[in-house]
């Protein structure tokens, strides 16, 4: 397996963790259950998760009221797209073997 499929991998699997994190805490919100923490579903959009969590936010009309979700998630998802060109543009060069 080579990198850039190791690496979308990862990216698919943390988006659809966000997506599915959003869905299942819309439910158990519905159904007074315990409910996945906040910091959670940040940590999930910061690792990577970020387009999944806000197709869930919206996908599932959850944390649409909360500002710092509104706000948030699409703040955090441009910040790893600049980071992502950054460092595509480096002039450093990684050889790996």
């Amino acid at each position: 397996m080579d990198v850039i499929t190791l690496l979308l991998t990862y990216f698919v699997a943390v988006n659809l963790a966000g997506l599915f994190l959003m869905g299942l805490d819309k439910y158990r919100a519905r159904k007074n259950l315990w409910r996945i923490p906040e910091s959670t579903l940040f940590i999930v959009a910061i690792i990577g998760g970020s387009i999944g969590s806000i197709i869930g936010m919206h996908l599932f009309r959850h944390k649409t009221r909360h500002w710092y979700f509104v706000y948030g998630l699409p703040a955090i998802l441009v910040l790893q797209i600049a980071l992502f060109f950054a460092v595509m543009n480096s002039p450093i060069q990684i050889q790996i073997m």
